[in-house]
C-alpha cells in the first residue's frame, strides 16, 4: 500500500518544478552558482594582473632592446674607427681570430 501512495504523489506533483520539491538540490545548485560566480571575478582579476604585467614586459623588453640596439651601434662604431686608424692591427687581430676559430671547428669534428 506504501508503494501505491508513493506512486499517486509522484504521478500528482509532475506539473510543479524538480528543484522546488528538492530543497537540497536548490541549495547545491545555488551553492554552485555562487562558487562559480566568485571563480569568475577571481579569474578576471588574475586575467588583469596578467595583462597589466604582460604590457610592463613588454615595454621593459623594448627599452632593454632599445638600450642594446644602441650599445652595438657604438661598439660597431669604435671597431670600425680603430681598424681606420690601425689597419695593420686590426688585420692581425681578424688573422688570429680566424685561425682560433678554425681550430676549434677542427677539434668539434
Amino acid at each position: 500500500m506504501a508503494t501505491t501512495q508513493t506512486g499517486s504523489k509522484a504521478a500528482g506533483n509532475s506539473t510543479a518544478s524538480p528543484l522546488t520539491n528538492s530543497p537540497v538540490t536548490e541549495r547545491a545548485s545555488e551553492a554552485a552558482h555562487h562558487a562559480v560566480d566568485a571563480m569568475a571575478g577571481k579569474a578576471a582579476t588574475a586575467e588583469d594582473t596578467l595583462r597589466r604585467t604582460a604590457a610592463s614586459s613588454k615595454a621593459t623588453i623594448d627599452q632593454k632592446q632599445e638600450e642594446l640596439k644602441m650599445q652595438m651601434q657604438g661598439s660597431y662604431e669604435r671597431s670600425k674607427q680603430f681598424a681606420q686608424e690601425n689597419p695593420l692591427a686590426a688585420a692581425g687581430i681578424a688573422f688570429a681570430a680566424g685561425m682560433l676559430v678554425s681550430a676549434l671547428l677542427r677539434r668539434g669534428n
